[in-house]
């Protein structure tokens, strides 16, 4: 069985964000233990080395930002910077699966007017759980964060009973029920999950895969290098709906 941890970054409206994204952090049950050990030796290592305590919420608007538990500790961009790239790098060596779903919210509305960027979003998040829990002949259950229970529990029901996916060959519509998911998505408070706060970053780093950031002398979050590759193995993708989603993901089809 997965847990597929779930976290946003930008918001859904129509101003603010250009995109509205998704991260996933797959988590196999039987690792489950030994990976949460891992992370909190991963936090124990940031509080000795930055002064960021175990217990404190994570995000990536907090680093770009300094907001949240870093406004207190006074630390410089190219601190926290240091601490996303720590993130990114670890992840690949905690045997998780990370993918990352971003829509872009011009083109959505131009394709699917008066649609809600996070109802595109999920659809395309659940059709990747659905894949991965196919292919290898295992459930998964969903952990996402607060704010959304009502909209993903919906979609996930949906997703169970009706899960449809666009065709890889030709412009079809293929039948794919998730009927592996299990239970309705468990809503949790980021601050108390750091698998959720994996995510946040993951969507965060999954815009900027596709936006990265303007110029500047120093950036806090730098356009990735290969050294940095926030989900590995990493395969970007362009929707054929005329750049509606592109996709970084690590699940095949």
């Amino acid at each position: 069985m997965y847990f597929a941890y779930v976290d946003e970054s930008g918001d859904p409206g129509a101003g603010g964000s250009h995109t509205y994204s998704l991260g996933c952090v797959l988590v196999e049950d039987r690792i489950w233990p030994a990976t949460f050990n891992d992370l909190i030796d991963f936090r124990r290592h940031l509080r000795a080395r930055f002064g960021v305590p175990v217990r404190a919420e994570i995000k990536a608007n907090y680093l770009l930002r300094n907001g949240g538990p870093f406004r207190a500790l006074g630390l410089s961009e190219m601190a926290r910077f240091a601490i996303y790239r720590g993130f990114m790098r670890l992840q690949p060596k905690l045997g998780t699966l990370v993918f990352a779903v971003v829509v872009e919210k011009a083109a959505a509305e131009q394709r699917y007017p008066q649609r809600d960027p996070r109802e595109i979003g999920w659809e395309r998040l659940l059709q990747r759980v659905e894949r991965v829990t196919t292919k290898w002949g295992t459930t998964a259950m969903i952990v996402h964060d607060e704010g959304e229970a009502t909209l993903v529990r919906k979609l996930a029901r949906k997703s169970r009973r009706a899960g449809t996916a666009g065709s890889m060959v030709g412009t079809g519509i293929l039948r794919r029920p998730a009927r592996l998911l299990l239970e309705d998505p468990v809503p949790r408070n980021s601050q108390q999950s750091y698998f959720v706060q994996v995510a946040d970053l993951a969507a965060y780093a999954a815009f900027r895969l596709v936006h990265p950031p303007p110029p500047r002398p120093v950036n806090i979050v730098p356009a990735p290098r290969t050294t940095d590759a926030p989900l590995l193995p990493v395969r970007r993708e362009v929707d054929r709906t005329e750049g509606l989603l592109r996709e970084a993901q690590a699940a095949e089809d």
